[in-house]
């Protein structure tokens, strides 16, 4: 009999086809998301292992205390070894090609028009000094390595994208000086470059320009002898060298690489694989209202199945098979999809300045295993339902009309598990906003989210009643007759209304809750900004580059300016006066910062905590370790002497800006803290004298015009900065979310699609009785309308209740406005009046061109 179950299955299937392909859509972009992340994630790990097995070599000697790129942040410049610990390297038996690197991601480069030729994709600007290991990575295309302090080489991609030509000069501002120098090559990469611009040196031009001085390194590397192992030559040198060094095997430098990058490569593949999980969670709903409605239409032929002898599980196997084409049919296109969307966004990063080779393309046999896994099961599990009603259609029911009469318990039911999950939901939100803490906060958050979710997903049928009634008297009792029959074939099945309106409520409500969480940060630092900044302007670099001595110096020498003030930060150990430390960082600034930043205080005067000896400490420190105005703490400055400071101030940290951070002055720091180890400013506060603000801007602007790397705003820009800054993350979140909607408006089109079908005959009566093409397809369309518009309302209510409990939260951490974006929900409202046209538009085509005597005729 199994024989007979699959042949009527495909049958179904095949006679469905069209219906079953909107379906299979939705499986399509689901998977086609879940496998292009792989696909790109893949890809983009190996074009990094490529890079980095190609130019690791088999030992690394860095400097103890560097970070993994050999850089000091703070200082600017990297930390350097001395140039003799290339001979005792070189002495080490078993070590081979031997060399000394210099290199720095401190720096910026620019052209003769003073236009940065660094990449705007965030991957680093780095100079380096051209040994023969270059040419394990790169080979010189044109030119030639640079021979002297006046030649620089370039890497091609920079060259090609910023028009740079062999002779012409590039100034490189580095924390020591701006040097400057002529290209003398262009080096092509025999590897994928991820986007780094890349210029290189020779030896005595680096360290004197990029160290400060001749004869030191950044790090020094070896090669292994043929028959000696990385990890055997690493220990021969510890042995030469003794500690202080941090020692790396190429497979170690190629692992720190990857960290380096691991963070970001893992947000975006988890945050498209989220955004692939919401469009699965839609598209259930699509697969359950197809086969729920193909199920209705098909009762007299299930009954007839059932009276000539065939079993439930028959039956509900046949249902299930029809899924489980319709998933792999689905997810093998998805497969393909997947793959040519990781390239699309290869592409895409490609135009932003990351470059990706498609020559690098990884297909993992695990991803469309993984791919059509998922969507297979995903869509047997949403047709198991509609299954297991199909295999409870009686023999009796082929001697009735096609449909299944409703179930009154189980609606009763259904509602009140509704209701329940509704208020639970509601419940854990409204403790969220009470929590002390953003952790169990959080939690709480989660928990209110899903399960008012849930809730109202199950409630929908429900509110379809009471809600689509009023909707249609705002909206459809304007079109007369067909505006009352549009509402009344919303209202004929609930449960089919609330579940299409429901995968259109899944992604507006994150679109409504992520709108206002948005528009409530941008509205907190607004207000945070206009109470606690009293500065005209604020130099900084978007990237966080220290402010290099040169540019800080062309700041403070702008006409028109009252003062500047400089804004370091320094790292320490702090002990109170019972012995217990804390590493943290501490604010050093001019005296004037305490005008520059008005930050309240609960105890003492700010201005204090900037002069001799003396330092300001946060509230919450203060209350942790019973800290007062008068005690004593013992500063550590990390790279320095220690020192014993009063506390002059205690600040409050109901705020945002430098909530928590100690600070003092900076000649205090400067005082315990070596010239060459002391920070280099983090920001630039700048006053105008009175009357002088434009001039003073101006002034600022022309000054830092030869230094590209930093941004001069007022108070105004700086507000439009994290208006476009957190617009920009909601543009890119709302075009993930586009994809939910997409498949939520294939769920309207299915659902109409289907209910013409099954109004048929119903329709061929209203034809014949003078309902004419034009009214009929108005009719399907403002019956698409009202369950757009139902599915809106539900999901901008539910988005909204999401996003003032966030807010909440985010009060914890300073930002306390509440800001409903009310043109943006309001513009997403009408937005989704004109999804339910154009879902409407094929259905309501078919519809007006069905013929009236067939379709009387239908049964």
């Amino acid at each position: 009999m199994s024989g007979a179950v699959l042949r009527t299955s495909m049958r179904n299937f095949l006679a469905h086809k069209g219906r079953m392909a909107l379906s299979a859509v939705a499986v399509l972009l689901s998977v086609a998301f879940v496998c292009g992340t792989l696909v790109f994630s893949d890809t983009m790990n190996t074009t990094f292992d490529k890079l980095f097995a190609t130019t690791a070599s088999d030992v690394t000697v860095s400097p103890k205390g560097a970070a993994g790129n050999g850089e000091m942040p703070q200082t600017g410049r990297p930390e350097a070894l001395p140039g003799s610990l290339v001979a005792r390297v070189r002495a080490v038996d078993g070590a081979r090609n031997v060399q000394g690197l210099v290199t720095s991601t401190a720096v910026t480069v620019v052209d003769s028009r003073d236009e940065n030729v660094g990449p705007t994709s965030g991957a680093p600007t780095i100079a380096v000094n051209w040994t023969p290991n270059e040419l394990r990575s790169v080979e010189i295309a044109s030119g030639h390595p640079p021979r002297g302090p006046t030649e620089v080489v370039v890497d091609a991609g920079t060259a090609a994208k910023h028009h740079l030509e062999i002779g012409d000069e590039l100034r490189t501002i580095a924390v020591t000086g701006d040097f400057r120098a002529r290209i003398s090559g262009i080096a092509a990469f025999k590897v994928t470059n991820p986007g780094a611009t890349l210029v290189w040196f020779d030896t005595a031009t680096a360290q004197r320009e990029l160290l400060g001085r001749e004869g030191v390194f950044t790090h020094v590397t070896a090669d292994a002898a043929p028959g000696v192992s990385d990890t055997r030559l690493r220990a021969a040198v510890a042995e030469e060298i003794g500690a202080g060094y941090r020692l790396q095997t190429a497979a170690e430098t190629a692992d720190a690489g990857r960290e380096d990058v691991a963070g970001f490569l893992d947000v975006m593949k988890y945050a498209m694989l989220g955004f692939a999980g919401i469009a699965f969670l839609v598209g259930i709903f699509l697969i359950v209202n197809t086969f729920s409605m193909l199920v209705a239409q098909r009762t007299r032929e299930i009954g007839l199945m059932r009276a000539i002898g065939s079993s439930r599980r028959q039956i509900n196997r046949s249902v299930l098979v029809e899924a489980l084409l319709l998933g792999v049919v689905g997810s093998a296109a998805g497969v393909g999809a997947g793959v040519g969307l990781a390239v699309g966004l290869m592409k895409l990063m490609s135009a932003t300045g990351m470059n990706l080779s498609t020559e690098d393309l990884t297909v993992r046999w695990t991803t469309p295993v993984a791919g059509i896994v998922l969507g297979v099961v995903v869509t047997v599990v949403a047709a198991f339902v509609p299954a297991r009603r199909a295999a409870k259609v009686s023999p009796m029911a082929a001697l009735r009309d096609a449909g299944t009469p409703a179930d009154g318990a189980a609606g009763a039911v259904r509602a009140g598990v509704g209701l329940l999950l509704t208020a639970a939901g509601a419940a854990a939100l409204w403790v969220a906003t009470r929590a002390d803490e953003a952790g169990p906060g959080s939690l709480w958050l989660g928990a209110g989210v899903v399960l008012s979710l849930l809730g109202f997903v199950v409630v929908g049928p429900l509110l379809a009643g009471g809600v689509v009634r009023v909707l249609g008297a705002v909206v459809l009792r304007v079109f007369g007759p067909v505006g009352r029959m549009a509402e009344r074939n919303a209202l004929r099945n609930p449960r089919r209304t609330g579940a299409t309106g429901a995968a259109l409520m899944i992604g507006l409500a994150l679109v409504a809750c992520l709108s206002v969480v948005g528009s409530s940060m941008v509205a907190s630092a607004t207000q945070e900004l206009d109470r606690s900044v009293g500065a005209d302007f604020i130099v900084r670099s978007p990237n966080g580059q220290p402010i290099v001595p040169q540019a800080e110096a062309a700041v403070a020498k702008a006409a028109g300016l009252d003062h500047t003030t400089r804004y370091k930060w320094v790292d320490a150990t702090v002990t109170d006066g019972r012995g217990k430390a804390e590493k943290t960082g501490l604010v050093a600034a001019d005296p004037s910062y305490a005008r520059d930043v008005r930050r309240k205080t609960t105890a003492g005067r700010l201005a204090d905590a900037y002069g001799p000896g003396a330092m300001a400490v946060g509230s919450d420190y203060a209350g942790r370790h019973g800290v007062r105005v008068g005690d004593r703490l013992t500063v550590a400055f990390t790279g320095g002497r220690p020192a014993t400071l009063r506390v002059a101030a205690i600040t409050s940290d109901a705020t945002q800006t430098d909530k928590g951070r100690m600070s003092l002055a900076l000649a205090t720091a400067e005082r315990y803290v070596p010239a060459d180890r002391m920070p280099k400013s983090f920001l630039l506060f700048g006053t105008a004298r009175d009357g002088r603000a434009d001039a003073a801007y101006a002034a600022l602007k022309t000054a830092l015009k030869p230094y590209p790397q930093y941004q001069v705003a007022d108070q105004a820009d700086y507000k439009r900065q994290l208006k476009d800054q957190v617009g920009q993350l909601l543009d890119i979140v709302y075009g993930l979310l586009a994809l939910a909607i997409i498949v939520a408006v294939l769920g309207v089109v299915n659902t109409l699609a289907l209910s013409v079908v099954e109004r048929t005959r119903e329709i061929g009566l209203m034809r014949a009785i003078g309902l004419s093409r034009r009214q009929l397809r108005r009719m399907i369309r403002l019956e698409s309308v009202v369950i757009a518009l139902f599915g809106a309302l539900l999901g901008l209510g539910l988005g909204m209740g999401w996003g003032a409990a966030a807010q909440k939260l985010l009060a914890l951490q300073g930002l306390g406005v509440l800001d409903v974006p009310w043109p943006t929900i309001g513009a997403v409202f009408v937005g989704s009046a004109f999804v339910g046209l154009f879902a409407a538009l094929v259905p309501a085509f078919r519809a007006g061109r069905m013929n009236v005597l067939n379709a009387i005729a239908s049964e």
